[in-house]
């Protein structure tokens, strides 16, 4: 199988090739990339588009057992997306799930604190919401965030990633204005497999980077 991205720092610079005619040096655009795989991904899209650039904190619900499998996601504001098709599949009990939610919740509220510090919450209406992840699996994470965005009542959602299965990418476009996606394959497995270097983005780096938005 050949690896389509070098790393997250290419996949976002390929992805904000494809975006540039369009969304560049526009004063309504806001990229939004998702802790913390995502963040690298958007930087690199905003430079371009000389954007601003900040985040959308969402947490998966792994599969007790399975933590990489998503259940589905969670974001702030009470937001809560369930893959019911999924947990019913695999008869997971409701104390099971409160279990994992009350551990993420944390996760989540951590990480605001951590990467926004005491910068405000951007306002989202009648904006146009660039949303970055480095890549799509099961969707659960991006549709949490979505209706997170949704709320803020922006003027137009694009998705903007390097690779999704080809059913999550049609599902996607039924729910925003706008999809890119560099690469759908049909045997898509996991996102880290189209990567050479698919290492853990850490939270420095997702700090580091949110503040060199800031100052550019």
């Amino acid at each position: 199988m050949t690896k389509q991205f070098q790393d997250r720092i290419e996949a976002g610079r390929l992805l904000a090739k494809r975006l540039k005619a369009t969304y560049a040096d526009r004063s309504d655009v806001l990229v939004l990339g998702l802790p913390r795989g995502g963040v690298p991904v958007a930087y690199e899209v905003a430079k371009v588009l000389h954007a601003p650039l900040d985040i959308c904190i969402v947490r998966k619900l792994g599969v007790p057992g399975n933590k990489e499998l998503a259940m589905g996601a969670i974001a702030l504001g009470g937001i809560m997306v369930m893959n019911e098709n999924l947990v019913k599949s695999l008869t997971i009990c409701q104390k099971a799930i409160a279990k994992v939610v009350a551990t993420e919740q944390q996760e989540l509220e951590r990480r605001d604190h951590l990467y926004r510090g005491t910068r405000p919450v951007p306002d989202l209406t009648h904006r146009t919401i660039i949303i970055i992840d480095d890549g799509i699996a099961t969707g659960s994470t991006l549709k949490a965030a979505l209706s997170t965005i949704k709320q803020q009542q922006p003027e137009r959602i694009v998705v903007a990633v390097p690779v999704a299965p080809p059913q999550i990418r049609q599902e996607l476009k039924r729910e925003v204005d706008e999809v890119v996606c560099l690469l759908s394959p049909e045997n898509f497995y996991a996102i880290g497999l189209w990567y050479n270097d698919f290492s853990p983005t850490t939270d420095a780096e997702v700090s580091n980077l949110l503040q060199q938005a800031t100052s550019n």
